[in-house]
């Protein structure tokens, strides 16, 4: 593939982005300032209702909050958009002649741009409960790259899945929620016990999640099995992933 070849892959991602960006706020009179009003906001709720009902000996409960969903609003934000993407840009796919791959990739980057904002309005928070910035920090980023990864591999498996069977996006939708309740976002995973203890541990959205905590709220680095987790399942689903959505390449272009 030639540098020539690459830049026009990068310029079309970028193009179906800015689109997606416009779709997204056209009709909105605050615009992108909503992506960072929104985590403002949900601190207020859950300053004014959860911390008392689920935060209590939980310390800085509205970030600790924040952190979590952070994450896993990213997650089902880009699988819920990239899912659709190839019948939803089926007239597109059928005049040009650029891989599929670049489509779920553009919406993955919508994601990603809709988070930046997002984060903005959490470094205001953390600010605001006085969390002092360290060194620990630094590690975030290799934590987005596996959610990222992640992410990529779910959405490859999802969109080939929605292109035969358009009854997945509600099934997801459902699966979603579960994870949501799996994934420790709203309380302590330490208040579990059993078989929802071990499903929910076992559970790669929690791992991401509680890694970010330590790195953000903790000072810890995550440890050698978390990292081992977070790795295992980036990288094993990302290929994954691709290689379902490689192999199906043709039969999705008939099929649409």
């Amino acid at each position: 593939m030639g540098e020539n070849t690459l830049a026009q892959y990068r310029f079309v991602i970028k193009e179906l982005v800015m689109r997606e960006f416009k779709r997204k706020y056209s009709r909105s009179f605050l615009g992108v300032i909503w992506s960072v009003l929104n985590p403002l906001l949900t601190m207020g709720v859950i300053s004014l209702f959860f911390t008392q009902l689920l935060g209590r000996d939980t310390p800085n409960f509205p970030v600790y909050v924040l952190t979590g969903l952070l994450i896993f609003q990213l997650f089902t934000g880009a699988t819920n958009s990239a899912m659709t993407t190839l019948v939803d840009s089926k007239a597109m796919l059928i005049k040009v002649k650029f891989p599929l791959e670049i489509f779920v990739v553009a919406k993955i980057c919508s994601a990603i741009v809709d988070f930046g904002f997002s984060f903005v309005a959490y470094v205001v928070i953390l600010l605001v409960f006085r969390i002092p910035p360290t060194g620990y920090m630094l590690f975030y980023p290799v934590i987005l790259l596996c959610v990222i990864l992640f992410v990529l591999g779910t959405s490859c498996v999802l969109s080939v899945a929605y292109v035969y069977f358009g009854d997945i996006k509600h099934l997801w939708s459902v699966v979603t929620m579960m994870i949501m309740w799996a994934s420790a976002v709203f309380w302590s995973i330490d208040v579990l016990e059993g078989a929802p203890a071990f499903i929910a541990r076992a559970n790669p959205i929690f791992n991401f999640i509680n890694s970010a905590r330590q790195v953000m709220l903790w000072q810890q680095l995550p440890s050698f099995w978390q990292n081992l987790q977070m790795v295992a399942w980036s990288v094993g689903v990302f290929v994954i992933g691709l290689k379902i959505f490689r192999k199906n390449k043709v039969k999705i272009l008939t099929k649409l």
